[in-house]
């Protein structure tokens, strides 16, 4: 177990250290617009959506109706949708700790438990799913805490920090590209990203983004089978 939770924690590092600067970005603005410390706590473990949380700032203070929020949330994570489907085969079998690991489901800890577990087999792997899991939760949470807590006792201009939230999707991307050879579904997750921004406008490229990518992807998966079975024959 000693093994698992050292692995967990060194690969979750780049994590905290995003999760924690981006969640007290999170704790800043939502104290800034007039909201306390308990919420910032509340929404880090009960919704912990990260980029749908600072959305939630400006529904809050904007009197939003459900039917936006809900729209809205739909729109920021509809990527979720894909990611949990690729997790069905990962994730089968882990018992009671299922409904945590979707819950806890993030772009980053989806990153790191669709990455080589050198080592870790059978049950470990289990543990390493949960310990991740948690792990990043854990940081998204301090930190928001954090930042609430600091907004509280110093007064901040809040301006640009909410490109945190950017600057932590580039890094995971990034760290993608170089721990891999092959560049393909990176590829088409910027083009098609860059070119549903073009035609639908940045309020509502997201999901026609994920439906393009999955469609390719699924494309490509077929092509590769089919190439790979035309080998074996």
């Amino acid at each position: 177990m000693k093994k698992v939770i050292k692995q967990a924690f060194v690969a979750t590092l780049p994590v905290m250290a995003g999760y924690i600067v981006l969640g007290f970005g999170f704790g800043i603005i939502l104290r800034a617009s007039g909201f306390g410390i308990l919420l910032a706590v509340a929404m880090s473990t009960f919704i912990y959506a990260g980029s749908m949380q600072y959305v939630a700032i400006d529904l809050l203070t904007g009197g939003a109706s459900l039917i936006t929020t809900a729209l809205t949330t739909l729109m920021v994570n509809a990527r979720h949708l894909f990611y949990g489907v690729s997790m069905l085969e990962k994730y089968k079998g882990v018992g009671k700790r299922k409904g945590y690991l979707i819950f806890g489901l993030t772009d980053e800890t989806y990153s790191l438990v669709c990455s080589d577990t050198v080592g870790l087999e059978g049950k470990e792997l289990k543990d390493y799913y949960l310990l991740v899991t948690l792990l990043d939760h854990s940081y998204w949470i301090f930190g928001s805490t954090l930042g609430a807590i600091a907004g509280s006792l110093i007064s901040f201009n809040t301006t640009g920090i909410d490109f945190a939230l950017t600057a932590l999707f580039i890094t995971v991307f990034v760290e993608q590209w170089l721990s891999t050879k092959k560049h393909f579904s990176s590829l088409i997750g910027v083009g098609a990203s860059v070119l549903c921004l073009l035609i639908f406008g940045k309020d509502s490229f997201l999901i026609p983004t994920m439906l393009v990518i999955a469609l390719l992807l699924c494309l490509y998966k077929e092509k590769k089978k089919d190439k790979e079975g035309k080998q074996d024959d």
